[in-house]
């Protein structure tokens, strides 16, 4: 049977394990979630993820959620195509950038797209302020370490660390180019000529055989 992975269109979360799957050339069977028809929460889906939250991922009799533990899960399973490096330098490298994405980016990223996401941008509005200074200082740090080397965690190719960071990235930049994220007068509003080198990064990433099927369907 095939690795299968439960995921939701625009989750970010989701959106690092389908660039892992494609990166790592596993073959896998998609099943799209429908959040607005309560998929995430219907009995089945919560007998394999009692959170009801995506992405979660089968192979076989074998279930795992929570996206860094299917990318660890994946890297372990089929080593092929290592997400997490060859050496142990490597991988202590990769991780280092893993947890900082995590512990760092992950919440502010939240804070910020979920109220424009929503329209609850006035409600939130603090919120979204303060989300926003994270991430134009985490998003200034990105640049200077992407204008040294070509990936997130200064290899040669593509690791978990990139898989990790770019959707959020990504999520930034599309929440940052919504109408009502005007008021803010972001900085990072037109992201990619802000930050050149994070811009490189994601065309680099987005260039990647295998991208356009892992992009979210109701942002095309």
């Amino acid at each position: 049977m095939a690795l299968e992975i439960f995921w939701g269109s625009g989750s970010g979360f989701s959106w690092r394990v389908l660039l892992a799957l494609e990166l790592k050339r596993l073959p896998y069977e998609s099943h799209l979630l429908q959040f607005s028809k309560g998929d995430h929460k219907a009995p089945s889906y919560l007998a394999m993820n009692p959170r009801g939250r995506v992405p979660t991922l089968r192979d076989d009799d074998y279930i795992v959620y929570e996206s860094i533990a299917c990318l660890a899960y994946l890297d372990r399973k089929y080593p092929a195509t290592p997400l997490f490096g060859a050496t142990p330098e490597d991988t202590g490298r990769i991780w280092r950038a893993v947890c900082e994405s995590v512990a760092y980016f992950d919440e502010p990223c939240e804070s910020f797209i979920l109220p424009l996401y929503f329209g609850k941008e006035k409600e939130k509005e603090t919120q979204v302020r303060s989300a926003a200074a994270a991430l134009t200082a985490e998003l200034a740090q990105l640049d200077v370490i992407l204008g040294q080397r070509p990936w997130v965690a200064s290899l040669d190719v593509p690791s978990a660390a990139d898989c990790v960071a770019y959707p959020m990235v990504r999520s930034v930049e599309r929440a940052a180019s919504k109408p009502s994220a005007a008021m803010f007068d972001l900085p990072f509003a037109a992201l990619r000529t802000k930050y050149p080198s994070v811009a490189a990064w994601m065309q680099r990433v987005e260039s990647l055989a295998g991208y356009d099927k892992t992009f979210p369907p109701h942002w095309r």
